[in-house]
This record gives C-alpha cells, structure tokens and sequence, in this order.
C-alpha cells in the first residue's frame, strides 16, 4: 500500500509516467486520424469503391473491437507495462508497413492488424491509470486524455492534409514512428507499477475465436448485403445464422471457462452493463461520424484533403473543452452524472442536426452540429470508463474496463459498417435517379465530358473537386443525401444511450487507487479473520480457511469518497 499512496499524493511522480501512456495514446490517434482526410483520395488511387473505403476503416475498428477484451484479459494475467510496449510496437509496424500498399486488399490488411495494437493501446492504458491514479482524481486526469486525443485528432487531419497534397498520401503512414520511440523510452524510464501478486495462467483461445468469428461474420453481412448478394439471400442465412450460433457458443464458453474473456458476472453490476450500453452509442456517434465527415467535406463540398481538416475543427473543439472541463470539475466536486446526462442530450442533438445537412448548408449551421456532437462524446467516452472502474473488482479491473472499451469499439465498428452501407445504397439509387441531369449536364461540355463520364461510371470513388462545376454540383448533393441519412442512423442509439445513463446508480468516486483497494482489502481482511480464527481455535482446535473469491472482494463497508 505504501508503494501506491506517494503515487496519487504527488502529481509530480505520476506525470511523468502519464506522459508516456499520454504519448502512446498520441501515437495511436495520430496514425488513424492523419490518413481521415486522405482516404477518398487513398482509396481513389487505389482503385477502390465505396465498399473498400467502408472496410478500410472497419477492419482497424474491427481487430481493435475483437482484441480490446483480449488485451484487458491479459492486463490480468501479465505484466502491464510489457504488453503495452508489445502493443505500441504492432501498431506503429503495421501503420508504416499500410503505407507500402499497392491495393485496397493490402491497406485493409495491414489495417486491420493495426488495430490489434489500438486495442491494446485502448484498454491498457484505461488499466494502468486506474493502477497509480484514484477515481476522483482521474476527472482531471481523464481531461489530459480528451486533450491529448483531440490535438492528435485536429493535428491529424491536418498535417494528413498538407502531407498528401505536398507529398503523396503514403507519407501520412510514417509520421507516427518518431513519437512512437518516444513513447516507449519514456515509459521504460518512468512507468513503474505496484508489484502484482503472481497468478496461474490462462488464456481462452476457444472464446477469442467464437467472439472474433461472430462479430467478423455479421460486420461482413452488414457490408456486402444488397450489393454483393440479396439481402433476403442463401449468403445472409448462413453469415447472419453463423454469427448467431457462434455468439451462443461464446456465452456458453464464457460461462463454464475458470478464466473467461469477457466475464459475465461483470453484467450482474448495474453500473458496468448501464455503461456498455451507453458506451455503444457514443462509439457509433465517434467513429461514424468522423469518418463520414471527412467524407462530406470532401465529396459534398468539394473541399481538399487540407482544406476538410480544417473544416472538421468545430467537432474536435467541441470535444477537447467538453473533456477537460468536464475532467476538471468532476474531479473538484465529485459529481459525474450530471456530466454525463448533459453529454448523452449533446449526443442526440449532434446527430440528428447533423442528419439534415445538405452540400450547401450554411457551413456555420455544419460547425455548430459538429461542435455540440464533439462536446457529447467528450463529456461521456472517458467518464463512462471512470464510473466503471470506480466501482468494479481489483482483481478484474482489466478485464472491466476493457469490457466497456470493447462494446464502445463494437459500436463503431458497426456504426461505420451500417453508415457506409446506408451511404453506398443510398449514393447507388440516387445516381440512378438522377442519370438523366447527369447525362445532360456530361453532353454540354463536349468532348471534355468524356473522361468525366468514364469516372462516374465506374466503381471507383470519384474525385469531387476535380470535377467540372456542372457536374460537380450534382454529384456533391448525391453524396450529401447519402451521407446525412447514414447520420440518421445513429439518433435512435444516442436515445437509447441516454436512457442507460439516467439509470446509472449514481455511486460518489472513490480516492483510492486500485492497488490501495486491493491491500486495504487484505488489511481488513486481516483485522476481521485474525479475532475469529483465534475464537474458532480456541472452541475448535482448527483454523477456519477463506475462499479466493472472499480475498479479493473489497471491504463493503469502506467509506466511498474518503482517502485510503
């Protein structure tokens, strides 16, 4: 206990090692966001249609989602600050190696196991905070998140921007390398954590499987349904029925495995299954809307990889005054529910306003949504993590907080398969409704209509802003329509996330760390078995014994709120 109590105590000890987990963050922000505003044109050279941009961004989504609960699973087995270093080190190889891609194929490869490391970076670092830093004094902490997350996402997009229009696109994949070093020198030198008390190992391979197949199976019906085959079709009986049987298999695994994935006894606490189901709804309104942003930026507002950078700001402000703040004032006066209600009201207001913007919406209107949907996510994203681990079991806090970033990444996940489905359907039947405009607006200019007639026609994702400006008017509302109505998809889950949080149980933070718990634990432990076991001796000649579950359970009559 000794060892954990200067940690929290003095901000100057543990800034040091929050520095590197702030930059290991950095690292994994940077490498998604500064390729955001590139894809169209990434994806346009590639040759790939809507359906390969879809996928280039759901397959890091995707291994991340799959991988998070694996990773919060070993945080509770091995060493901590090993596996993130691990985890740093396959995201910044994978990032570099998508930069060498010749296809679509390729970049989703290396993509997808680029999110095996942001899993990892997701979860890890939400366990280590917990480990040197109480509750009620991560609000602030949880700021310098939000912080560092939104100058890596406005910087990102940004210097995305500028590199692919002075450079080529594929320089956006190395520029994480050098804080990547960074990361990991500073946490080899200042991250050090309270020693664990060693544990027998086990990994649930057959779980990891029967999870990755069932989520694998229904993002992929979710993308190629109505385009690669019928939705009412052989392909979407057995993919929707597979994923159906392999997530029963998961649960039946999960509960007879001694050392689960995902243990679903963390379900029977209100508060961790009130939060994965708000959690779900700020990943879908995070992710899929930043990447549909950029989207809109650029194909229904003809804007440049830069220029669309710029233009997403009022999102990314949004949410770094809405973290930091928030983070402040949580920790000042211990109250987060107002906070979070506030943010679920954001999330709802965002997305719908967002939703019924068209290509020439008065782009003060388009700012002002993305700002309220930026202050949405940065008032609920970290704190609905914060309350989980206030409340959940030392001995599962990896796989707890992992838990909610797992369901938050399977949001997204399925947000963006959904959205970019919604917008290729929608893009498809409009382009077919409007071939007649199209077609006189191709014949006015000539022979110069040519070439635009053979990009229109074919698969490729077209470039907007080299487009003639007859053409381009067109083609800009399409995708406008398209892309406003894939945001209508994430109202109903933003309402849906706002009724969990109403219902959280609103439980004052604790002061203690995760590791004060645990040996506050085993000192009451101590004090209340020391006077029975020697009354039990003493009538029965025998020493009463104390199951495992009973040494790790946290004193229930702890005073919630006061200093360990």
């Amino acid at each position: 206990m000794t060892s954990s109590v200067p940690e929290t105590a003095a901000p100057r000890r543990v800034l040091p090692a929050l520095i590197g987990l702030l930059l290991g963050m950095f690292v994994s922000m940077l490498a998604s966001t500064v390729v955001s505003t590139s894809l169209p044109v990434i994806v346009h050279d590639l040759s790939g249609d809507q359906n390969a941009y879809t996928w280039v961004v759901t397959a890091t989504l995707l291994t991340t989602a799959i991988s998070t609960p694996i990773w919060g699973k070993l945080a509770d087995l091995f060493n901590r600050k090993v596996l993130i270093q691990v985890a740093i080190g396959i995201f910044v190889l994978a990032t570099a190696a998508a930069g060498f891609s010749q296809n679509t194929d390729m970049l989703i490869a290396f993509r997808a196991v680029q999110g095996l490391g942001a899993g990892g970076l997701a979860a890890l670092s939400q366990v280590i905070m917990a480990d040197i830093i109480s509750p009620r004094e991560r609000g602030r902490y949880m700021g310098l998140f939000g912080a560092v997350m939104a100058v890596a996402t406005v910087g990102g997009p940004l210097l995305g921007g500028v590199i692919t229009d002075a450079f080529g696109w594929r320089f956006n994949f190395f520029v994480a390398l050098p804080f990547a070093v960074a990361a990991l020198v500073i946490q080899q030198r200042t991250l050090h954590l309270p020693a664990r008390a060693p544990r027998k190992v086990k990994i649930d391979y057959l779980g990891i499987v029967l999870l990755s197949t069932a989520v694998s199976l229904l993002l992929i019906w979710i993308t190629n349904a109505g385009r690669t085959f019928e939705w009412a079709s052989t392909e979407t009986l057995l993919m929707v029925g597979g994923a159906v049987l392999a997530a029963i298999l998961f649960v039946l695994v999960e509960l007879r495995s001694s050392e689960p994935l995902v243990p679903l006894t963390l379900f029977r606490d209100a508060t961790f299954t009130l939060a994965t189901i708000a959690s779900i709804a700020t990943g879908l309104a995070m992710f899929g809307t930043s990447v549909f942003l950029s989207q809109y930026m650029q194909m229904a507002r003809g804007a440049t990889p830069t220029e669309a950078g710029v233009m997403t700001i009022p999102m990314i402000a949004g949410l770094l005054l809405a973290s930091i703040v928030v983070g402040a004032l949580i920790t000042r006066f211990g109250y987060w529910k107002p906070f979070l209600i506030a943010g679920g009201v954001l999330l709802i207001a965002g997305t719908y306003l967002l939703s019924t913007i068209h290509y020439d919406t008065n782009f003060a209107l388009v700012s002002l949504y993305m700002f309220l949907l930026g202050a949405g996510v940065g008032m609920t994203m970290q704190n609905l993590v914060l309350i989980v681990q206030n409340t959940a079991d030392p001995a599962r806090m990896g796989a707890a907080s992992s838990g909610v970033t797992f369901f938050r990444s399977l949001g997204g996940t399925i947000g963006v398969s959904v959205m970019g489905a919604v917008l290729a359907d929608t893009a498809t039947r409009l382009f077919t409704d409007r071939a007649t405009d199209l077609q006189t607006a191709i014949v006015g200019l000539g022979a110069a209509g040519a070439p635009v007639a053979e990009a229109l026609q074919s698969d490729t994702i077209p470039q907007v802003s080299t487009l003639p400006e007859v053409v381009r008017v067109i083609v800009e509302d399409i995708y406008a329509q398209s892309i406003a109505h894939a945001f209508l998809i994430a109202v109903p889950v933003a309402v849906v996330s706002l009724i969990a949080i109403v219902f959280l149980p609103n439980r004052p933070l604790t002061r203690m760390t995760t590791s004060e718990r645990v040996a506050a634990s085993e000192a009451d432990l101590a004090t209340v078995s020391v006077p029975a076991g020697m009354a039990t001796l003493s009538t029965t000649g025998t020493v009463p014994t104390v199951d495992a579950e009973t040494r790790r359970r946290p004193r229930s009559d702890a005073p919630v709120g006061e200093d360990g």
